[in-house]
């Protein structure tokens, strides 16, 4: 592995989620792994877990960990032979090369725009680092996936299993702001990698980008897909079709206790931060089903495991 990017950047999962076991048995047993290493995190959007959970990780490896929030930087520009008379005074040429001067990895959180479909899926600024960073990168969430979060769902889900073959429902919940599809992408793009069951549910004009959604069992009905689910998992995201819009609120889409009763006992998941009451009504939200904080502990512990592979292939980099 020399950058974690996406669900393709790995190879074989089940070594990493058992390397994942092994260090949530024993987090500092290679305390010294990142030694004289430093790792840059660059949050072109705010953070609270993945800023927190993967400096931890770092941490624990031994590692200097210097974030920024790039806000309060020089506006960088990722157009290649743009004329540079208005706003932005650095180039990603320059700012990549040099932050690879201090950083032996560097990790990027940036948002979708929501305005340009060609833009956001064509993942201007984690592209544009790759090319010109001369370390490797991890991706703290970007214009379409959320690779750190996504293993660390599967990683929970493996976890709290009660059978081979679960059946893992995704379903979309109301929220009074356009969300990106970037976690849902994800989520479905390692799912999909499992022999779990998976199901995607949500109102018609909702539907993911093919690109992720292909092959994937689609219900329209949201009590029929979660018949007999043994995980679901939340989350809103605007329209692909009708970029970045939304284009209707379907506030009886929330999760109610209700719904989960439909379940196979289910387990309530999450990526956080929640909006209570509007995805989740709060007797599912605290009750004993819910593992969203159990999953949020996870995310540690995945970025553990990814900076441990990457700091041991960085010598082939």
């Amino acid at each position: 592995m020399n950058h974690f990017l996406s669900r393709n950047s790995v190879d074989e999962l089940k070594p990493l989620l058992e390397k994942a076991r092994q260090i949530k048995q024993n987090p500092f047993e290679h305390a010294t792994l990142g030694k004289n290493k430093t790792m840059v995190l660059l949050f072109f959007n705010p953070s609270l877990r993945t800023r927190l959970s993967t400096q931890k990780a770092a941490l624990n490896l031994g590692m200097n960990v210097i974030p920024l929030n790039v806000s309060q930087a020089w506006g960088v520009e990722f157009e290649d032979g743009t004329i540079m008379n208005f706003d932005k005074a650095e180039h990603i040429k320059e700012a990549a090369a040099v932050i690879s001067q201090y950083a032996d990895i560097i990790g990027i959180r940036t948002f979708s725009g929501l305005k340009s479909k060609e833009q956001d899926y064509g993942e201007i600024v984690l592209s544009q680092f790759v090319k010109y960073a001369t370390v490797p990168i991890i991706n703290l969430e970007s214009a379409t996936v959320h690779p750190l979060q996504s293993m660390t769902d599967l990683f929970t889900i493996e976890e709290y299993k009660r059978k081979t073959r679960p059946k893992v429902v995704l379903t979309w919940t109301p929220h009074p702001r356009a969300l990106p599809q970037a976690v849902s992408n994800s989520f479905v793009e390692w799912i999909k990698k499992t022999d779990y069951e998976l199901v995607i549910t949500h109102p018609k004009g909702y539907e993911l980008s093919p690109q992720f959604s292909k092959d994937c069992t689609v219900e329209y009905e949201q009590g029929k897909a979660l018949e007999e689910a043994d995980f679901v998992y939340a989350k809103n995201w605007s329209s692909f079709s009708e970029y970045g819009k939304i284009i209707s609120k379907e506030e009886n889409w929330m999760i109610t206790a209700q719904k989960m009763a439909l379940t196979n006992d289910a387990y309530f998941m999450h990526c956080l931060p929640i909006r209570r009451n509007v995805v989740v009504e709060d007797a599912v939200l605290d009750g004993p089903n819910s593992i969203v904080i159990q999953q949020a502990k996870n995310r540690e512990i995945i970025a553990q495991t990814v900076l441990s592979e990457l700091l041991k292939n960085k010598s082939k980099f």
